[in-house]
């Protein structure tokens, strides 16, 4: 087996890892809220920061930067702001997700 083939396959194998904790980690995010009230907000809050992470290495690890992944973010967000049946939905939070990622500096 070529050295190539080998990382190839070896990419292969973190993806399906990643989609692997990426399920887990969203099922344990929705089992934290069938305890409605009584949930750890920590834990509630380590689930969603999890998932974007793994999300973003996933992303990278398929062949898109993490500047791709959050401009076409951007851009999807634009588009629901602009978009009138989101309007009613989800406009207010929109238009602060796109001032928060507009905003941040790191």
């Amino acid at each position: 087996m070529r050295k190539d083939e080998f990382n190839i396959m070896g990419d292969i194998k973190l993806i399906e890892e990643l989609k692997a904790q990426l399920i887990c980690v969203i099922g344990e995010f929705f089992q934290l809220l069938t305890r409605g009230s009584n949930v750890a907000k920590d834990a509630v809050l380590e689930c969603i920061s999890s998932a974007m992470i793994i999300l973003y290495l996933l992303g990278e690890k398929l062949g898109y930067s993490y500047l791709q992944i959050d401009e076409n973010t951007k851009e999807k967000i634009r588009i629901g702001i602009v978009d009138e049946d989101n309007q009613e939905n989800y406009g207010d939070a929109l238009r602060k997700l796109h001032h928060h990622l507009k905003e941040r500096r790191d």
